[in-house]
């Protein structure tokens, strides 16, 4: 049933608006599940009692150290599935299903050398990160066990893109669903039923990704799946890991310098303002995950519509496209703005009770999101240039934003301002400022360019074909 449904997911014809409405919703939904995933076991963590807010804050400082791991996941997998779409586009179902088959196996390589990596100098990483001694052991408890089920996320997350670059949205939505409902069962049970603590959350965790791995990989093994995983691919070819790994260098940095941006804001923040600056970077963080999410489901959805289409060579498709991602996400990014400025408390209450760290993310978050108005348009030119398989632009807005922008504004503004914990905060919505209205400008350049390239190959194919015609005719 799943497989039939699937199929009436025609990327190539109907409506645009309702393509990318059946697509992207059951992606939002998963990106929010998603979210819980993450936030399920800082919400128990928060209320342990006696050790809550120092257990908070060290496994807050573990955050770097997983989206490191994620961020292998989307190296492989944002680069290959947008290409796999790509290839499906054309018609060329044997190559999609190589890119596939050296994808697993690029999957399962970056699994086995992150493990060995965390394990053996995980807790030198996580006082890199900012942790402090009051909180290293906590951070260094979650993280020793996080790590053992390295392979769980790079499957389950890495794959789950290449059921949702086929148009199964509803399938990759499930995969996050059951890991999910898994975690939010088994956090209280093992955290507080056989009071294990932050251990048990670990434990939670890793256990809830290993059934979604599970999940996804039967699922891409079975006849219900479009591609399969099949063995004979999965021995690596440079020429087919090449151009994925190259188009997956954007997210890739983009989730990866989240661990060196995590680093410059905790220990810019210890510094300035202790660990309850540190406490409340790490409910500011969770709140950004929470915006970034649901964009990202949304992008997800439009994905498959525009690498199809660009695919295929039909530019009005993918221009229709991409403008109605663009509305949708600049909604959402609007609305997530409103709650941070006027209601702040809906989203701190989540994760705290302690008054202090409420009363200082009150401030601290109207500054830190202030620029969360205009991020939908970042989100959604960055990741339509994946789309369209334009390595190289989306590389450099990747790095414009965090690397050549926030990471050194968080060590400059505190130069400038008497407040410097204000001033590291601040650096945020600036960076933004500055990206989104670059990332637009260079999205519109390109595009106009693209269109009339298209728009011309038409043209020369139309009159080659005319040609053929008269000629066949005399």
């Amino acid at each position: 049933m799943e497989k039939e449904a699937a199929k009436k997911v025609d990327l190539g014809t109907g409506s645009v608006g309702y393509l990318l409405f059946r697509l992207a919703l059951p992606a939002i939904t998963a990106q929010i599940i998603n979210v819980l995933y993450n936030m399920v076991d800082r919400m128990y963590i928060g209320h342990l009692p006696d050790i809550g807010a120092n257990a908070l804050t060290g496994v807050g400082v573990t955050f770097p150290a997983i989206t490191a791991i994620s961020a292998f996941a989307a190296l492989v997998s944002m680069g290959g599935a947008p290409r796999a779409s790509i290839m499906l586009g054309r018609g060329d179902k044997d190559t999609a299903e190589r890119i596939l088959g050296n994808c697993m196996t690029a999957l399962l390589i970056a699994a086995f050398l992150l493990t060995v990596i965390f394990l053996l100098y995980g807790k030198r990483i996580l006082l890199m990160f900012g942790a402090s001694r009051a909180t290293i052991e906590y951070g260094w408890s979650y993280m020793r066990i996080y790590s053992l089920g390295t392979v769980f996320v790079q499957l389950s997350l890495g794959l789950n893109a290449f059921i949702n670059t086929q148009g199964y949205a509803r399938t990759g939505m499930l995969s996050v669903l059951i890991g999910a409902v898994c975690n939010i069962i088994l956090d209280p049970l093992l955290m507080f039923g056989f009071h294990m603590g932050v251990q048990g959350a670990a434990l939670a965790t890793i256990i809830s990704q290993g059934i979604s791995a599970a999940w996804v990989v039967l699922f891409l093994t079975s006849d219900r799946s479009y591609l399969n995983i099949k063995r004979c691919y999965m021995k690596p070819r440079w020429d087919i890991l090449a151009p994925a790994l190259a188009l997956g260098a954007a997210p890739f940095v983009m989730q990866s310098t989240e661990s060196i941006l995590n680093i410059c804001f905790n220990t810019s923040l210890l510094k300035y303002g202790g660990d309850l600056a540190v406490g409340a970077m790490t409910i500011q963080g969770s709140v950004m995950q929470f915006s970034m999410f649901p964009l990202q489901g949304m992008t997800q959805g439009a994905q498959p519509i525009v690498s199809f289409n660009y695919g295929a060579g039909n530019i009005e498709r993918v221009s229709a496209a991409f403008r109605t991602l663009l509305r949708a996400c600049l909604v959402y990014s609007a609305l997530i703005w409103a709650f941070c400025m006027f209601t702040p408390m809906l989203f701190i209450t989540i994760f705290t009770k302690d008054a202090a760290l409420t009363e200082y993310c009150v401030r601290s978050i109207r500054v830190y999101m202030a620029a969360s108005l205009i991020f939908g348009a970042q989100i959604a030119c960055q990741q339509t240039f994946i789309a369209l398989g334009n390595s190289r632009t989306s590389l450099f807005l990747a790095l414009l934003r965090k690397v050549f922008l926030l990471i050194p504004l968080i060590y400059i503004l505190p130069n400038i301002f008497e407040d410097k914990v204000f001033a590291v905060f601040l650096a945020e919505p600036i960076a933004d400022t500055i990206a989104v209205c670059t990332t637009v400008t260079m999205f519109y350049l390109s595009f106009r360019k693209l269109k009339r390239e298209i728009l011309l190959s038409r043209v020369l194919r139309n009159a080659a074909r005319e040609n053929c015609d008269e000629s066949a005719q005399k």
